[in-house]
């Protein structure tokens, strides 16, 4: 009977989070989370040695701690709620798993980015698009700047929706929360600088295996959602298969591939960050020029891998419930 109330706790989780979305004054277990690594990262680096060894050591440390510090509770508290009432559990799963989502969010900050450009504004269009990228935008062209945005909106389907959906399909809200720990925490210290080379190796690396099956399956989810809304399924498939390699993320690269196939546009290439100008290969084939409006349908398709996601959590979950 749990997993019935668990069940309809993602639906109305993921139902929440497409009519609420992220409210800015709305507490968020995300922004404890990287208000925690925060001040773990600094509590660690100050502790252990600045040597390869000593540092890869306080990275493992911050990704256990930080897996185990937001995990553990959000299970206690799921497992005594259902136990007590199958309501109360409902109700406190249903409000983890909207804030382990990100589809309105996403799609609202990539539409700011689409709203300046339409309206001509580029210096505010770059100011939108730094809220949602790692790379230097100051010196982005109106194209550079649309590329930039369909690629964080492909990325982040996989990151953002279809990744906390498939661990919320598999173990509820506490493996939707274990997935956003692993996933803020990558976001925050899995970078390959001075600074985080060795300490955020741990962090990346379980954001790599965490996100290895969600990336693949979010890549099928965007195939079937061109077709879906009427954009290019042919050539996703396609470019999916050639590209999705091109990335030096072994997950990243597939939803972009998906991307841009869909669109027929290319994506990736070389870009800047944090002054340093990194090579990276294209993904996609250059057949026409990027435009503001292909930020608009990489939400769409967005917007549609989630619903597909949704129903096949929902029918594999039918499934294991009529099994048992």
């Amino acid at each position: 009977m749990m997993l019935l109330y668990s069940t309809a706790a993602m639906i109305a989780g993921f139902s929440l989070d497409l009519i609420i979305g992220d409210p800015q004054r709305f507490p968020h277990i995300v922004r404890l989370m990287g208000l925690t690594i925060s001040k773990l990262e600094r509590l660690l680096q100050h502790i252990f040695p600045k040597t390869p060894r000593g540092e890869i050591l306080g990275g493992v440390i911050l990704a256990v701690v930080v897996v185990v510090l937001f995990t553990g509770p959000v299970f206690i508290a799921l497992f005594f709620a259902y136990r007590f009432s199958p309501w109360l559990g409902f109700s406190i799963e249903t409000l983890f798993i909207y804030q382990c989502l990100a589809i309105k969010s996403l799609r609202v900050e990539s539409m700011k980015v689409f709203h300046a450009l339409k309206s001509g504004n580029i210096l505010l269009a770059r100011k939108n698009l730094s809220m949602i990228v790692g790379r230097d935008t100051e010196n982005l062209d109106e194209q550079g700047i649309a590329r930039a945005a369909v690629e964080t909106v492909a990325e982040s389907t996989a990151d953002g929706v279809i990744a906390p959906m498939f661990y919320i399909m598999l173990g509820g809200a506490a493996f939707g929360i274990l997935l956003k720990a692993v996933s803020t925490m990558d976001s925050m210290v899995g970078y390959k600088n001075e600074r985080y080379l060795y300490f955020g190796r741990a962090g990346a690396r379980f954001d790599d295996v965490f996100g290895y099956i969600p990336a693949r399956l979010a890549a099928y989810m965007m195939i079937v959602s061109a077709k879906l809304t009427g954009l290019n399924a042919r050539g996703a498939a396609r470019i999916w298969r050639r590209d999705r390699k091109n990335h030096a993320s072994p997950n990243s690269g597939h939803t972009e591939a998906a991307c841009s196939g869909a669109l027929g546009i290319r994506l990736a290439g070389p870009a800047i960050y944090s002054g340093e100008l990194r090579e990276k290969p294209y993904i996609g084939d250059d057949t026409r020029q990027i435009v503001p409006d292909d930020i608009k349908k990489a939400t769409r398709l967005t917007y549609a891998a989630a619903a597909l996601m949704l129903m096949f959590a929902i029918i594999v979950r039918g499934v294991v419930y009529a099994i048992l």
